[in-house]
């Protein structure tokens, strides 16, 4: 809910103004994601696929956990991200992000731009040939 995000923002307010001024981000919502969560397999699937964004993905995870793979020059690196991470996945890089098939997570996000953050898929299945994060709620 709002008031939630309002809450985690609130809580984390001096590292998210350091972090803005830092990076020069203009931006900052919450994403909350718990098993429950009717539309958790299509969001799943959809990051899954291998894509990019027009500006770096930033996230600070609050709670739970998630696993971001990046593809960076023919290699393959797997990130997984707990609690009191802070990750920035550079724009246009090569990348998917897994959250597990129960998702349990709470992440900051920032944005020098809102939009630039939309997703554009590569059309790569290299996704598909690495074992997929069964993490997320205990």
């Amino acid at each position: 809910t709002d008031a939630d995000q309002d809450m985690v923002i609130a809580a984390y307010r001096s590292d998210i103004d350091r972090l803005m001024a830092h990076g020069g981000y203009r931006a900052v919502d919450v994403i909350s994601l718990h098993p429950q969560h009717p539309e958790r397999d299509a969001l799943r699937r959809k990051f899954l696929n291998e894509h990019t964004h027009a500006e770096d993905e930033v996230r600070f995870f609050v709670a739970g956990s998630g696993l971001f793979t990046l593809h960076i020059d023919q290699r393959v690196y797997e990130v997984l991200c707990h609690a009191g991470d802070l990750i920035g996945v550079p724009a246009n890089t090569q990348h998917w992000f897994d959250m597990g098939p129960q998702p349990y997570f709470v992440a900051i996000r920032l944005f020098t731009n809102p939009a630039g953050w939309v997703a554009r898929f590569t059309g790569s299945t290299i996704a598909e040939q690495f074992p997929r994060y069964e993490g997320g709620a205990a």
